[in-house]
């Protein structure tokens, strides 16, 4: 699996004048900040057609920082180290990961050093959702392994998860009913990453590879990838499927019914998809999983 590679990109010893600091004599005389920024992000088009247009501006990189230290007084270097990273992950959308750091060459400190220094750290975060199913084994046990695997995973908050469903198969193969679910979240991983994580708790769970829409321990897609459109041999985002199960637009639709993916509203997808009778059905949220173990 190869995903796009991030290039760094840095901005040294960009030298500031500003009024931070906790002292009224900081916020009244001001000093000297030095500024170094390292950015990653998503440069491959600008490296295969050397078009700067698709680059990130070391010219900008300095405003931003220029703006804020020589703005608002504040009372931390770590507060201002923060804000310089937030605003270049909200001006910049090709930026994945910045990392600031604010140097104080005159601390006011009863001691001889140097200098003083904080570096803070910022990722973007993106909004995904996955689908997950099971019509094997102990579907229910399996799904809240799944679930909790995920919600584990550093990088990956799983900030929503719907009710079980009961589905019919989907794909024309004979094989027991599903239980289906979704659920959404945030992430800083890349998609590609995310895609592996997916794969790796399939097998931790007991899913071994078979007949395409067979019988499986546990299936876990992911759905979307906040509004980005990725597709090749192993990964398509949105999912290619996504607007034709109701396995996955019924639960999806409980707790993400307004999410816009690929210019179609959630709920407005699901109203107008073909059914059949009883092909998805919710469970009550008050029963338990045990009566419908190992089907």
């Amino acid at each position: 699996m190869i995903s796009a590679p991030l290039t760094s990109v840095f901005v040294r010893d960009l030298c500031l004048f500003g009024y931070h600091g906790v002292l009224p004599e900081e916020n009244r005389v001001g000093q000297r900040f030095i500024i170094d920024i390292e950015i990653r992000a998503d440069l491959s088009g600008a490296i295969a057609d050397d078009d700067y247009m698709q680059a990130v501006c070391y010219g900008t990189l300095c405003d931003i920082a220029a703006q804020i230290v020589t703005g608002k007084p504040m009372g931390l270097i770590e507060a201002l180290a923060g804000r310089i990273a937030d605003e270049i992950l909200g001006r910049l959308d090709r930026v994945e990961v910045v990392l600031v750091t604010v140097h104080k060459p005159s601390a006011p400190v009863p001691y001889p050093v140097s200098e003083t220094a904080t570096i803070v750290t910022r990722h973007r975060v993106h909004d995904v959702a996955f689908s997950l199913g099971a019509n094997l084994g102990k579907r229910e046990v399996t799904l809240h392994a799944a679930l909790d695997r995920l919600s584990m995973e550093e990088g990956l908050e799983i900030t929503d998860v719907s009710s079980f469903y009961d589905s019919a198969p989907w794909g024309g193969v004979d094989q027991p009913s599903f239980v289906n679910l979704c659920a959404i979240g945030r992430t800083t991983l890349a998609p590609h990453a995310l895609l592996r994580l997916c794969k790796t708790i399939e097998g931790e769970l007991g899913r071994v590879p078979g007949l395409r829409w067979g019988a499986r321990t546990v299936d876990i897609d992911l759905l979307y990838y906040d509004d980005r459109s990725l597709s090749d041999r192993i990964l398509t985002v949105p999912h290619r499927h996504l607007f034709d199960r109701a396995f996955v637009l019924e639960p999806l639709a409980e707790i993400a019914a307004d999410r816009v993916i690929g210019g179609r509203r959630v709920a407005d997808a699901l109203a107008v998809l073909p059914r059949t009778s009883e092909d998805v059905t919710r469970r009550d949220p008050d029963c338990t999983a045990s009566g419908n173990e190992g089907a």
